[in-house]
């Protein structure tokens, strides 16, 4: 079928709205017409060259939800009408870390920026005959994809979908980062650096679990302002200027958990981090760096004698077939909030206004929401 799409023909150049066509569902592939889709920092580091791709252009986005309008042969428990959020990571539910309870390491997930389909290993997706690789496989930013089953999970159909959108990648990824992967329990310190669209989440995360204290570290003060109001009980602009706050308020203890959830990670905020973390605690490392950089610093002595971790996590360190319909219980039973994420909504082509409000430091979470016009 022929659609739009944004796409991304270059680094360091803006998302261009044009035509694209989509390949029919072929065996264990379904086509969803989607809702709405989140504008998520990753997708900026490909548009900075930060992380690259080996086919351009990209259909950019990989956080959406829709209804399924068509199912390929062999799709199991699936079918037209069928609502469901799209996992920016598949989960087969057969490969080893499947089997270990850890689908967040899927080993499809190994070709999701090759653009190439997990189904048939073919580009499903062309613009003016050329192929184009959509991002984690998904490729979001078009009103319609076709996705392999593993990237699907179906949901309840009393949830509105723009809602839930949220679900394929921040909220969960940021929840997970001190709930899930970050283990935290009552009365736990737990100090979230970076409140956008995913740590903002990390900070309902660690409220939810029960800590006592939950720190949130952002230079930008109106994000600092929101995060008081989905669970944060203190709040500073720099992890230096936290360490001796956090020292008096834990009387010299520190934090169980330091959740690192900034837009881009560089390493040399490693060390400040482990400086904010108690003796045995760790530092969740969430935020995506540069795919070149190698080099960070830590303190070697210290983390030897003091028991720290580096923990690292991809999408919460979550299984997302069973976290995903677990934190829309939460939604229902007003323990996560998810509209008061979205700042503003957008068009398609609007996209690139989106991503600049983003790197203002406007918003938590803009969405791109689909209508008529788009189907």
């Amino acid at each position: 079928m022929k659609t739009k799409g944004a796409l991304l023909y270059e680094p360091n150049t803006d998302w261009k709205v044009e035509e694209i066509e989509i390949g029919d569902p072929v065996a264990g592939e379904v086509q969803v017409r989607l809702a709405a889709t989140g504008l998520c920092h990753s997708d900026e580091h490909v548009r900075t060259g930060a992380n690259t791709v080996p086919v351009y252009p990209v259909l950019g986005g990989h956080e959406g939800a829709g209804v399924v309008t068509r199912v390929g042969p062999g799709v199991v428990g699936l079918q037209e009408g069928d609502h469901v959020v799209l996992g920016f990571i598949p989960a087969c539910g057969v490969c080893r870390p499947c089997s270990k309870g850890m689908q967040n390491l899927c080993d499809q997930g190994a070709n999701l920026l090759t653009g190439k389909a997990i189904a048939d290993d073919t580009f499903r997706i062309t613009a003016s005959g050329n192929p184009v690789s959509p991002m984690c496989l998904l490729g979001t930013f078009s009103p319609y994809v076709c996705v392999d089953q593993s990237s699907v999970i179906k949901i309840e159909k009393d949830v509105d979908l723009a809602t839930a959108a949220l679900l394929g990648c921040g909220v969960s990824t940021g929840w997970g980062s001190t709930a899930s992967i970050g283990g935290t329990k009552a009365g736990d310190v737990v100090v979230v650096v970076g409140v956008g669209g995913v740590g903002i989440n990390a900070v309902q995360g660690a409220a939810a679990g029960g800590a006592r204290m939950v720190v949130a570290v952002d230079p930008v003060a109106y994000k600092r302002e929101w995060a008081m109001e989905f669970g944060a009980t203190h709040t500073f602009s720099s992890m230096s200027e936290a360490l001796e706050p956090l020292r008096d308020l834990t009387w010299g203890t520190m934090a169980d958990t330091v959740a690192l959830t900034v837009g881009e990670l560089e390493g040399d905020m490693i060390q400040p981090a482990l400086d904010l973390t108690a003796k045995g605690g760790q530092v969740v490392v969430t935020a995506i760096a540069d795919m070149q950089q190698i080099d960070a610093k830590v303190g070697l002595f210290e983390l030897a004698l003091l028991q720290k971790r580096i923990q690292g996590a991809i999408f919460g360190g979550i299984s997302p077939r069973t976290q995903i319909p677990r934190l829309l219980d939460e939604y229902r039973a007003g323990r996560l909030k998810l509209d008061e994420l979205v700042t503003r909504t957008y068009t398609l082509e609007e996209i690139n206004q989106g991503y600049q409000d983003m790197r203002d430091g406007k918003n938590l979470r803009g969405v791109v929401r689909y209508t008529e016009a788009d189907w």
